[in-house]
């Protein structure tokens, strides 16, 4: 199988030295995003409002909330689902399946989802914020770490 070659999907893997809950919270919880992902979100009910520096606040639906397994969202046009599983020694693996993703969104979703993760290990296992908070230095900008 070639690289991210499934049409319309996007897939990541990555490990987690913390154990499922506190992944799972990252997720699931507006606290847990913030650390991460963007810079607050705001759930009312089934819904979540995420807000960014340097783009108008975009509204997911939550499909699946079930701890500390499974978090599904809509999330620009996209169904992204995580699935967290016990790796056996305290820590977890998160698979990330991103469907319905446009050829249009596809070439800036592959690396955006790499640097979603990338800050969720960091903040989850490391307590560390990766991201620069500047509205100078975004994405659109050509910086990986908005």
């Amino acid at each position: 199988m070639e690289f991210q070659s499934e049409p319309g999907v996007i897939r990541w893997r990555l490990h987690f030295s913390s154990a499922p809950p506190r992944v799972f919270q990252a997720l699931a919880t507006d606290e847990g995003r913030a650390r991460y992902w963007a810079e607050k979100t705001e759930t009312d009910g089934e819904f979540v409002t995420f807000h960014f520096k340097n783009h108008p606040p975009t509204r997911g639906q939550i499909l699946v909330n079930e701890a500390p397994k499974r978090f599904s969202v809509t999330y620009f046009g996209t169904v992204t689902t995580f699935t967290l599983t016990d790796d056996g020694s305290g820590g977890t693996d998160l698979e990330l399946t991103a469907t319905e993703v446009s050829e249009t969104m596809r070439g800036e979703m592959i690396p955006g989802w790499v640097s979603v993760l990338m800050a969720m290990k960091a903040a989850v296992d490391f307590d560390v914020d990766l991201r620069n908070h500047s509205s100078d230095r975004s994405w659109q900008n050509g910086y990986c770490d908005n």
